[in-house]
């Protein structure tokens, strides 16, 4: 029987990319986003509460393959 070939990440290499994404991804994206909203003219604070919950939520979806799975037991472990 063959072994079954897994494609993507490892759990191991999951767990150091959500980190890395964590530790200085996503103090820099804090940054960035505030900056940008610093340079607009200030908005009516609804708008600007707004920005900041969709902008929020946005910045983990293209990493969502990357967290899913990682608070939890390495599975390829036996």
């Amino acid at each position: 029987m063959k072994k079954e070939q897994k494609t993507g990440l490892s759990y191991k290499a999951r767990r150091r990319w959500s980190l890395v994404i964590l530790v200085i991804g996503l103090p820099l994206y804090i940054v960035a986003v505030v900056t940008v909203l610093n340079w607009l003219e200030r908005p009516p604070i609804w708008v600007e509460l707004l920005v900041y919950i969709v902008l929020g939520i946005l910045w983990a979806l293209p990493f969502k393959f990357v967290f899913r799975g990682v608070g939890k037991e390495d599975p390829d472990q036996s």
